[in-house]
Order: structure tokens, then sequence, then C-alpha cells
């Protein structure tokens, strides 16, 4: 088995998240791609975080249109701060899978932050670090020694984020197109992000 690991905060998911995983599960041949929501992402503010059961049940609203996507609860399950090498260990474990078959997916703006990650370097050993690359990124703001062992995934750049999707709604623009209508139906019903 050859399998993606796909982390995030996901608040909210949006269709950027499901056309990546969709491409990279195509172009890299995974059997299966396991999104995995932060608990506690270490690197990113917190306060206005939405609560991870809402997270979790927005992203197994869109998840379970795809036999090939998974959604696992071992940040959730694990608590405290979500640290990428304690959850890479984990899933190998579980599935008994070598570093050749395990992928951890990132993005661009990611990568940029990679050498603050806990244990950065013992990812690079872990697993194949893939990097979804958004625009405007450029590879030179990043160390070679890291960007030396990463792959950059061989898919077109999507431009929709999270925090894009977030500010829309408080500034009360459409979402539409940008989540899919489930997931908008929750944000609407619970009010989120105003």
């Amino acid at each position: 088995m050859k399998i993606c690991l796909f982390g995030g905060t996901f608040d909210p998911p949006h269709v950027g998240h499901l056309i990546i995983g969709e491409m990279v599960k195509e172009s890299e041949n995974f059997d299966r791609i396991i999104f995995i929501p932060a608990f506690i992402p270490p690197h990113k503010e917190t306060s206005s975080l939405s609560p991870i059961e809402d997270r979790w049940e927005m992203l197994r609203l869109v998840l379970n249109q795809d036999e090939n996507f998974e959604l696992s609860d071992v940040e959730i399950k694990r608590g405290g701060l979500s640290y990428a090498i304690e959850t890479i260990r984990e899933l190998k474990s579980r599935h008994d899978l070598k570093k050749d078959r395990v992928y951890f997916l990132m993005g661009s703006d990611s990568l940029l932050e990679f050498h603050i990650w806990k244990d950065y370097e013992a990812i690079l050993n872990e697993c194949q670090v893939l990097v979804a690359v958004r625009p405007g990124f450029d590879p030179d703001h990043v160390s070679p020694s890291i960007i030396s062992q990463v792959r950059i995934a061989d898919i077109p750049q999507i431009d929709i984020s999270s925090s894009e999707i977030r500010d829309r709604i408080r500034r009360g623009l459409t979402i539409r197109y940008m989540v899919l209508d489930p997931v908008r139906e929750y944000i609407t019903e619970k009010g989120f992000y105003k």
C-alpha cells in the first residue's frame, strides 16, 4: 500500500483541498489519501480556530463521497499539540509501511516554515515529503538542504485558502463553488466565521 498523509486545520475544508487530494492521488498512484485534521496546530493562531468537532464534521461531510479518501482522528485522539512527526510515525507503524510507501503532503506556504517544525529532519527521514505549490511560491526562500529532499507535486496550482473563505464570509461575500454545498450549509447553519 502507498499512502499520502494530508494534514491541516481544514477550517473550513474547501474544493482546493479536494482537488489537490485527487490530483496527487492520480499523479502519484496513491492507494489512499488520509486527511488528518490537527487537534491543536503548533504553528497557527488557535484563538479563532473552529472547534475540532466542527472541523471534523465538515471534513466528514465531503470525504464520505470518495472511497480513496480517508479521515483520520489520530491527532484528535492523541490530543495536545499536533506534531507531524508523531502522526507520521504512528500511522507508519499502524499500517506497517516503509519510508518509500508513506508520503506527507504539505502546501508550499508550510514548506517556508518547515525548518521550525518539531524534528523536521526526522520527518524527512521517516517519509517522502510532497509539496503542493501555491501561486507566488519561490523555492529560493527555502533552505537548499530542505528543498533538495522534498518533491514538488506534479499538479496544477490551486489558489483557494481557508483564510480567504473565512474573510469572504466576514465581508458578506459568497463562498459558492469554493466549498462543497454540505460545508457551505453547515457553515451557514452554525453561523461560523462572522
